[in-house]
């Protein structure tokens, strides 16, 4: 019953939570996130402004990769350079 007196009803969270930080261990997940990478991109704000949110920009990326994609399929198509059509 003792530990009850310390919680208020409907409340997870303790009044005070003891922690030893001499076990705690400095930059625990750095190396992970080196190999890893991370995975928050900031935007500039008026980026930021033109997008509602995250699922926007997503797709936005994603039609400008398709384009990318179409793009280079067609320019890979073409044959000679300007010069040699030019000349001929």
């Amino acid at each position: 019953m003792k530990g009850k007196a310390n919680k208020l009803p409907g409340d997870d969270l303790l009044r005070e939570y003891d922690f030893d930080y001499s076990k705690a261990v400095r930059g625990k997940y750095c190396r992970r996130l080196l190999e890893e990478g991370s995975n928050v991109i900031v935007l500039d704000p008026e980026i930021a402004k033109a997008f509602r949110d995250s699922a926007s920009v997503n797709e936005a990326l994603r039609s400008l990769l398709d384009l990318t994609q179409s793009t280079k399929r067609l320019t890979s198509r073409s044959t000679g350079s300007p010069k040699m059509r030019a000349s001929r």
